[in-house]
């Protein structure tokens, strides 16, 4: 269950690398807070540090120094079992490139995250599913495989995927960057329907202005740093 304050708190947070002899800095002093419900888009220009920052408040990477808090649970320091039992409890993902598993039929890749957790927080799996799928339009594409679907059908099944434990947090990494116009604002009207409907908070990250132009809020990276937050 959620806890009265902010969804995500990120203080101080910092991510450095090393290349040769020399240290890069990713991330500089990152501090921000995130509620509920909210669609927060994170912009600025490639090299900035926004895929950075959302691997890591998906525990997908581990910070320099700093703390997150998703939903009252400090994760830096958790163990990989830890943080995977989190991505399963709270956290979905939609990629840039689906990240589909091409074996597997539509509704088998959005039924992956109840079986992976064991439950469906006391959904039917099945009705969930193919909820899911008709709400982006593809109840009549349950069977097929991802090769059968065009990238912006793909993209949708990631959309119905993600939302499948109903995670408290969505994170979205460029879910429109490999898609043609048309297909991509479909696929973000879709994001936005969806976030309202789950009542989800939303983090996308984009370089697009037009995308991130119905976010409730900008988070502007350069650099590394912020540089802009505007409502």
């Amino acid at each position: 269950m959620s806890i009265a304050g902010p969804i995500i708190k990120v203080t101080n947070l910092t991510k450095t690398i090393t290349s040769g002899k020399n240290k890069v800095e990713i991330l500089r002093g990152i501090d921000f807070e995130v509620s509920a419900g909210s669609y927060v888009a994170i912009m600025g220009p490639s090299g900035s540090g926004k895929s950075t920052l959302l691997g890591l408040l998906a525990g997908l990477d581990s910070p320099t120094t700093g703390s997150i808090v998703l939903d009252g649970e400090e994760i830096c320091g958790l163990d990989e079992d830890a943080l995977a039992r989190l991505r399963s409890r709270k956290i979905g993902f939609v990629f840039q490139s689906y990240h589909l598993i091409p074996t597997l039929t539509a509704e088998e890749n959005v039924l992956l995250p109840a079986e992976l957790a064991g439950s469906a927080n006391g959904d039917n799996p099945i009705r969930r599913a193919r909820e899911l799928l008709d709400s982006v339009g593809l109840g009549s594409r349950l069977r097929h495989y991802p090769v059968q679907l065009s990238g912006g059908e793909q993209q949708r099944v990631a959309l119905a995927r993600a939302f499948m434990a109903r995670p408290a947090i969505l994170l979205a990494d460029e879910p429109t960057g490999n898609l043609d116009s048309a297909s991509g604002h479909h696929v973000l009207d879709l994001l936005v329907a969806l976030n309202r409907r789950e009542n989800t908070t939303l983090l996308l990250v984009t370089h697009d202005q037009e995308l991130a132009s119905n976010a409730s809020r900008r988070i502007t990276l350069r650099d590394g740093r912020i540089v802009a937050d505007e409502s």
